[in-house]
């Protein structure tokens, strides 16, 4: 069979295999709930204070996005070598002819083409929720939004797999997933606002210390995306938009793309060394 062949039955073979898992189908239940409740919400505000529905959606589904996208594709990808090694399937699957690149590309592309349908029908239901009532206004950005957070989760998978690759457990790959979300978000807005009143951090250090947390890298790149600037965002804002100006959002976004591809590199790197065992 060719190379993309291969890929595509293992990636339709991870397909299956998380519309089977339990905790992924809560995540995505939960998600498109709660971003329905924040479309109503926001449509509700716009019709007092006379926003666009679209935009101001977009602007209240950003702490949803950085809350459940990130747990939803690190504990999906981090089940999924782990536990197929735990359970003697990986030694079966690369027994086969293929390739250790094909295994990893193939169940990448499975688990984050399912986290993509999940994330599509939540960001659906609040669009066609709150299109109703603003007559579509805001839809580019809106859509631009949408994209930003598939990046966001196919990073997430991403981190997962490595994580699943580095342990034999697939108990061990969740419980870490999980203390790398809590990590995330822990030293996200509140963890660097006492990390920079602890240590006195400057503006410039300010924007060092959150350039290194991918979800700041997002929650930096949406801001622009929204606002088209980052004052609102205080004195890092300011020197961020001086120090980069129109560059701000290529960075970011070539960020997020950079901490998507390296943990899939090591990922690669150590199956190619431990194989199976």
């Amino acid at each position: 069979m060719s190379r993309i062949r291969v890929t595509a039955i293992l990636t339709a073979k991870e397909m299956r295999d998380a519309r089977r898992n339990r905790w992924f189908l809560l995540y995505a239940v939960a998600f498109s709930v709660l971003a329905l409740a924040l479309s109503y919400l926001s449509l509700a505000g716009a019709a007092r204070g006379g926003f666009a529905g679209l935009g101001r959606t977009t602007a209240s589904l950003i702490n949803l996005v950085l809350l459940v996208v990130p747990l939803m594709g690190l504990t999906l990808g981090a089940a999924g070598i782990a536990g197929e090694r735990e359970r003697g399937q990986l030694l079966y699957t690369l027994a086969q002819p293929i390739s250790v690149g094909e295994y990893l590309l193939g169940k990448f592309a499975g688990l984050t083409a399912s986290t993509f349908i999940a994330l599509l029908i939540g960001f659906g239901v609040a669009a066609l929720a709150i299109g109703r009532g603003s007559g579509g206004g805001g839809a580019s950005v809106f859509a631009s939004f949408l994209a930003l957070t598939l990046l966001l989760a196919a990073l997430s998978v991403s981190l997962g797999l490595m994580l699943s690759a580095l342990v034999d457990r697939s108990s061990v790959a969740t419980g870490l997933a999980l203390f790398v979300w809590f990590g995330f978000v822990f030293l996200g807005d509140l963890g660097l606002m006492g990390t920079s009143l602890m240590l006195r951090f400057e503006a410039r250090e300010l924007l060092l210390a959150a350039l290194v947390n991918p979800l700041q890298e997002f929650k930096l790149a949406a801001v622009v995306l929204l606002r088209g600037g980052l004052e609102s965002l205080g004195p890092a804002g300011l020197y961020a938009t001086r120090a980069l100006g129109r560059g701000v959002l290529p960075l970011q976004v070539g960020l997020l793309i950079l901490w998507t591809l390296v943990p899939l590199a090591i990922a690669w790197r150590v199956l190619r060394r431990r194989g199976a065992l």
